[in-house]
């Protein structure tokens, strides 16, 4: 989603008759797109920023901060207060505003601080002329959050969920189906809580003539209906890959994070997406070390792992947000403990993920190419279940083609093979 957001502010910037430069020397603005669900991402923003100050005695350019990170109020005022050289400040809701700001600031010589709420303007989209690849695109369908779990800044700085009009996210995959768009990435903090239907969207979606596959992100184990798991099975398009966040094991913990599903939920949604789907490859994100946690949940994670075999997971050590309810807990878990149990997850996690890119080995796989050296006949790209794989093949192919590949060897995070 924040990669989105940053493809929608450069298309605005594209719109005013901006091109994009080729380094920082050589630019007249400096745009930070910001996140701040871990605190790491914003204490590396803080740092580029220190080095920004002193680059602007050097050659005038007009720096700007936008994103989660002034949405939080005491960032706003210190990034207004202590950081007087960043000439533009805003925040989620109204990064749409995006050229009046910059007017402001390169025209009328203001230094603009403004993180006012959005408006109706945000769910009708920003027209987006750029992105990353040619031959994929995000497309949100909602914005915002009102699950309120206890470890997340999300729904402070992204506002309650808002939902897009059906018919304007079907034009808008429809336009970057002609302009040779061929996977859609839906995105939302939770899709499954749609409010018109995530269901019979992706049926929708399914029927766009030059989509060829479909994805989304991110789902919420506590919304995933049934009628959601029919039309993942049903839609020829919609990828055999989910991610499911799990965050933790024991129903204990999952209560205190407030994510309205218990262990034996999780269980047994993924039991039917796999009696379903049984090709599905199911991702996760889990949290270790969060508050109180015992030696006893830890190992009701390690149990959830072991059963349902992820093909993929991100991982993390529980990171205190200002903000948030679990910020005011005093139970902390030791660094080292939660070190210690991290590593033991990893070394549950990894074997499996292991096992389950071997048992490629020997088959063909449809591969969307992502990256291609043409020269070398050397290629990078996803398997419809998002295993990345590396491939050569004596055939010049081009970014968005999709090919089969034999797999022939397999390592934890990828797979290598030829051109079948």
């Amino acid at each position: 989603m924040n990669e989105r957001d940053s493809e929608k502010m450069a298309g605005l910037l594209v719109q005013m008759g901006f091109v994009q430069s080729d380094s920082q020397e050589s630019a007249d603005i400096i745009l930070y797109n910001t996140c701040c669900v871990r605190e790491s991402a914003e204490d590396k923003v803080i740092g580029h920023l220190g080095n920004l100050k002193r680059m602007k005695t050097e050659k005038p350019f007009f720096l700007a901060v936008g994103g989660c990170m002034p949405q939080q109020e005491e960032m706003a005022k210190l990034l207004s207060e202590k950081h007087k050289y960043i000439d533009l400040v805003f925040g989620t809701g109204n990064r749409h505003r995006l050229p009046e700001f910059l007017w402001r600031v390169m025209d009328g010589g203001e230094r603009v601080v403004d993180i006012s709420e959005g408006d109706e303007h945000e769910i009708s989209d920003i027209p987006v002329t750029t992105r990353e690849f040619p031959h994929k695109a995000g497309v949100n369908i909602m914005y915002g959050c009102d699950n309120y779990c206890s470890y997340c800044i999300v729904p402070y700085v992204r506002g309650r969920e808002r939902s897009r009009p059906t018919s304007d996210i079907l034009d808008e995959i429809t336009a970057l189906a002609n302009d040779g768009v061929k996977e859609i990435m839906l995105l939302g903090q939770n899709v499954n809580s749609y409010s018109e239907n995530f269901p019979e969207l992706l049926r929708m979606v399914n029927k766009i003539s030059g989509i060829e596959r479909i994805r989304f992100m991110t789902s919420h184990p506590k919304d995933f209906s049934d009628e959601l798991i029919a039309a993942i099975r049903d839609s020829k398009k919609v990828c055999r890959s989910v991610h499911l966040p799990l965050q933790a094991g024991s129903s204990r913990i999952l209560e205190d994070m407030n994510r309205m599903y218990s262990k034996e939920d999780y269980l047994a949604l993924t039991e039917k997406l796999y009696a379903a789907i049984p090709e599905i490859a199911l991702s996760t994100d889990i949290i270790v070390g969060y508050p109180g946690e015992t030696e006893e949940d830890f190992l009701e994670t390690l149990d959830v792992v072991r059963r349902v075999r992820f093909a993929s997971a991100f991982t993390f050590i529980y990171s205190k947000r200002s903000g948030t309810p679990a910020a005011e807990r005093t139970d902390l878990i030791a660094r080292k403990t939660a070190n210690e149990r991290f590593d033991r997850l990893i070394s549950e996690l990894y074997p499996i993920m292991t096992q389950k890119n071997e048992e490629k080995i020997g088959r063909i796989i449809e591969v969307m190419i992502e990256e291609a050296d043409e020269n070398a006949f050397i290629y990078k790209g996803r398997a419809d279940d998002h295993t990345l794989t590396h491939f050569t093949g004596e055939k010049k192919l081009c970014q968005g083609d999709i090919v089969p590949v034999k797999i022939n060897a397999a390592k934890t995070f990828y797979v290598t093979g030829v051109l079948a």
